[in-house]
């Protein structure tokens, strides 16, 4: 008896587990927003054309990021006061 009370728990708890990780997959599927990122200013002041694909638009970040970073590390750093 208690045997057969152990496999009936074991398969109700499977098939809330299973319950579970159907709503979590199904949640996954909807449809992600796509970034809007801003288009860079060309060097006369005009923005260019904005990133029609992902990859472009992951690109345009990239060197983004590049000229930010490269940006920080042309500033000069305060030198401390000497007493």
């Amino acid at each position: 008896m208690r045997t057969v009370f152990g496999v009936l728990g074991l398969v109700v708890a499977l098939g809330a587990v299973g319950l579970i990780i159907k709503k979590q997959l199904e949640a996954n599927r909807q449809a992600i927003p796509v970034l809007a990122v801003p288009a860079p200013a060309g060097p006369d002041g005009a923005s260019t054309k904005p990133a029609s694909t992902v990859q472009e638009q992951s690109q345009q970040i990239q060197q983004q990021y590049k000229q930010a970073v490269e940006g920080a590390m042309q500033q000069a750093r305060p030198l401390p006061d000497e007493k």
